[in-house]
């Protein structure tokens, strides 16, 4: 029997992340230096010992099994706690709590889970999730990973790659197709959990790939070759695809937490190089064009806090998340677009010293960049925000945007602010190009929406003010060149007259 800890025991959240932050500023400030080993491979084993002794994935654990109770504002809190100091850290943190234990807290068998959780809380064990393939990529529904049921055990064999924490994590789930008797692979998924300790169930990296950034997460090439017990099978409330849904949706919905304390790192070190920094005798924020860039730094700090808000209210594990891929598509994409804005921002306005290897702005770069790829592509997501809208526009029988979204739930108390923009007719047979137009404007609306939510619950206004202005000016920039009509497209065979030395 595992011992379990009653509600009242439990250290109050505030107590709980602030030893945390000082564990932080601990390891990677006072007894080293996070630029040292931010550019090695791997976290430095004892950095990352004391770093686990704070059991932090204990906030995505249910009580009853000795854990903090998997509430959303506890797992974006120390998500944001982790993201200020380090980005890899915190996306370490969000793969084991979105991609691992929520699923398994919601979907594992009651068998299974009491050691999983144990193993989490008491021997810093970690978790990750397969279901990228070399040969598919986001064509997840194809991908070619099988299971076979033999007796009491699950057979999976197949090939997998990108996963985060590769050769690292103790435990996976594993996204899989069952194989019928005939050898056709079904159409709907399965998901698995497996036990690195178990040698039946131990996964053989073929190749760790030399990422160019997140340096301290191992991602590689995974041959699959094992059996689990039928126990260690999950269990959809309907469909597999469902519960991958809900699973990615869900990801999709917390990934604000990871780039809320990043933003207001790359905000702090803003103001303060631009309040410290004097050039002609005037610090640089005296400059028109530097108040504007940390405006706007400062706008996406205020977007990702609205973003965590509303996370809190409908991402958690009682909630089935597969039906919120709107939502869960706007936040992805747009937060992590302002991540890799801001970081190139802070970069630009430290000079000279923002290109330094170790420097927080430079890192931020390459680190943040991955974002706006995995988990689906931005642009993949902006299409499918378009595709949606219009969809409903054609439902709905409205084809003007401004007034689709004046009465749309998630854009009607903002529709009037943009009314400028957005008043024109939908043509829904656009290029893809366009439609990605459409699904940032989308995107920045129903983020307004949030904002303005969040201004009801006491935000301070003039954040909220100026980071709708932001806004604003974005969409207006969006709208231009959705109406800009152009035909551009790549000359494949340039060589032919396209070389300035020989018509010089």
């Amino acid at each position: 029997m595992i011992a379990m800890k009653s509600q009242s025991t439990i250290t109050s959240f505030t107590t709980f992340l602030e030893n945390f932050k000082n564990t932080l500023v601990r390891v990677f400030h006072d007894e080293n230096d996070i630029s040292s080993f931010s550019q090695s491979r791997g976290f430095p084993t004892d950095v990352l010992k004391q770093i686990m002794d704070q059991k932090p994935l204990s906030v995505s654990i249910p009580t009853e099994y000795g854990g903090r109770g998997a509430k959303v504002k506890e797992c974006l809190g120390l998500l944001e706690a982790s993201s200020y100091e380090s980005l890899p850290l915190s996306l370490t943190f969000g793969i084991n709590i979105a991609l691992f234990l929520e699923p398994v807290a919601k979907y594992a068998q009651d068998a299974v889970k009491g050691t999983i959780f144990s193993r989490f809380l008491h021997e810093q064990n970690m978790g990750g999730l397969m279901i990228t393939e070399p040969d598919y990529g986001s064509d997840a529904l194809n991908m070619q990973t099988s299971n076979i049921l033999q007796g009491d055990k699950y057979k999976i064999n197949g090939t997998k790659h990108w996963q985060g924490l590769t050769g690292m994590a103790d435990y996976w789930l594993m996204a899989t197709r069952n194989k019928t008797e005939s050898g056709r692979l079904s159409r709907d998924l399965d998901f698995f959990i497996t036990d690195e300790q178990q040698r039946q169930q131990k996964i053989e990296v073929q190749e760790y790939y030399n990422n160019i950034g997140l340096y301290p997460i191992p991602y590689g090439k995974n041959k699959v070759n094992i059996e689990v017990p039928a126990q260690n099978k999950l269990q959809p409330e309907s469909t597999g695809l469902k519960l991958m849904m809900d699973l990615l949706h869900r990801s999709r919905l917390q990934f604000p937490g990871m780039g809320m304390g990043f933003l207001r790192r790359m905000m702090d070190d803003a103001i303060k190089q631009c309040t410290e920094r004097f050039v002609g005798g005037k610090p640089l924020m005296a400059l028109d064009q530097v108040q504007f860039q940390v405006s706007k730094i400062q706008s996406a700090f205020t977007i990702c806090s609205a973003m965590c808000s509303r996370s809190t209210e409908i991402s958690s594990i009682e909630n089935n998340v597969a039906g919120n891929a709107l939502e869960a598509n706007c936040m992805k994409s747009y937060v992590t677009d302002l991540m890799q804005m801001a970081a190139q921002t802070l970069t630009q306005l430290c000079g000279a010293n923002g290109y330094k290897e170790e420097s927080i702005a430079a890192r931020g770069i390459v680190d943040s960049r991955p974002f706006q790829i995995f988990e689906g592509s931005n642009e993949m997501l902006y299409t499918q925000i378009f595709e949606m809208i219009s969809k409903l526009m054609h439902r709905k029988k409205e084809m003007n945007l401004f007034s689709f979204l004046s009465t749309f739930n998630l854009t009607k108390n903002v529709a009037n602010h943009f009314k400028s923009f957005i008043n024109f007719e939908l043509d829904t047979q656009l290029p893809q190009r366009k439609m990605i137009d459409i699904g940032k404007i989308i995107s920045r609306m129903v983020s307004a929406n949030y904002v303005l939510s969040l201004n009801n619950k006491g935000f301070r206004s003039d954040l909220v003010n100026q980071c709708i202005d932001n806004i604003s000016h974005e969409i207006g920039v969006l709208a231009s060149s959705y109406k800009l009509q152009t035909s551009i497209s790549p000359i494949i065979d340039y060589r032919d007259g396209g070389n300035w030395l020989t018509v010089s």
